[in-house]
């Protein structure tokens, strides 16, 4: 690739992943049918995922890893930091668990996965489990994972469309049927399976005992409203989340020190002279040129991974308003 300097926002396009709990149905955000074998999992920053700069993300970020900015990760190179979803299901994921950042890298060379969900749909039940009732012992967690009274040990609760949740790594944890969720998480694929309501599927009770918090979970986001547009969603030393909702225009400034990844969840319009619509990820590089976000009504997860919130986002009235 020649060192062209990559000015402009360009989009992840969707890797399918194939989960014995998804859907056959994945609209509106994508196509309405996906065959014969359910989707559960659509990922958009992995480094396989192709770009709209015709090369995969991965080899794209091993060429030019100033489009992360000061957020590339030295010990991981050709990753982005986070790992974009969107999360399809007709049934409950396996009750799991996910290793943080020390035990990823000694037991699989990789970083750990702290997790944020987003959702965007809920239907009846409209559930989630996140951390114990009560604190339990590492002996009640093996005995609860082989006879499946895990699931009545964890603290289920409902969800609704806008809720964000928070699953620090070592968080017991899982997500029910009838949802659809944008995920935001340290980019791993790193997932312990306590157990998984008879399905045959490996477990991992080992690993699983060994780096799982025992008791309830005390982590709820504090969402922070920036402006009448903005919502700070989750702050974590991984990422930053946030909601926007375009009432008009957004100015995105140019020469950031961190890449931006704004995932769209309605709408549609222009961001910068290329057309979005509803479903769709895309990749502000660091230090692009400053660019025009045209899409009144749309929604957008902005995710990034920074010290502080971003400083780059300011509400504008497009030309020939």
């Amino acid at each position: 690739m020649t060192n062209t300097y990559i000015a402009k926002p360009f989009r992840l396009l969707p890797l399918l992943r194939q989960r014995v709990w998804g859907r056959h149905s994945l609209g509106p955000y994508y196509l309405d049918d996906v065959g014969h074998e359910p989707v559960g999992e659509i990922w958009f920053t992995f480094e396989e995922n192709a770009t709209s700069l015709d090369r995969p993300l991965g080899d794209l970020l091993r060429d030019r890893p100033e489009i992360l900015g000061k957020a590339a990760l030295v010990r991981y190179p050709g990753v982005c930091p986070l790992l974009i979803k969107l999360l399809f299901t007709s049934s409950r994921l396996s009750v799991q668990v996910h290793p943080e950042d020390s035990y990823a890298a000694e037991h699989h060379q990789c970083q750990g996965k702290t997790e944020a969900w987003y959702v965007l749909h809920s239907e009846p039940p409209g559930e989630v489990a996140v951390g114990f009732r009560e604190h339990i012992t590492p002996e009640r967690l093996g005995e609860a994972a082989q006879t499946g009274e895990i699931e009545q040990l964890l603290d289920w609760r409902k969800v609704a469309t806008g809720d964000i949740i928070f699953v620090p790594a070592g968080t017991v944890h899982a997500i029910g049927a009838g949802l659809t969720i944008c995920e935001i998480q340290q980019n791993s694929d790193i997932t312990y399976r306590l157990y998984d309501y008879g399905r045959p599927r490996e477990l991992h009770l080992d690993h699983g005992r060994r780096v799982s918090h025992l008791g309830p979970h005390r982590h709820k986001p504090l969402v922070r409203t920036l402006a009448p547009w903005r919502d700070h969603l989750v702050s974590c030393p991984y990422f930053h989340i946030e909601r926007l909702r375009v009432t008009q225009g957004l100015r995105i400034a140019g020469n950031l020190s961190h890449y931006l990844l704004l995932t769209c969840v309605r709408g549609v319009g222009l961001l910068g002279d290329e057309r979005f619509k509803l479903g769709q990820t895309w990749m502000v590089p660091a230090g692009a040129e400053p660019c025009i976000l045209n899409g009144p009504g749309s929604e957008w997860i902005l995710s990034y991974t920074a010290d502080e919130p971003t400083g780059a986002l300011a509400e504008v009235t497009p030309a020939g308003a």
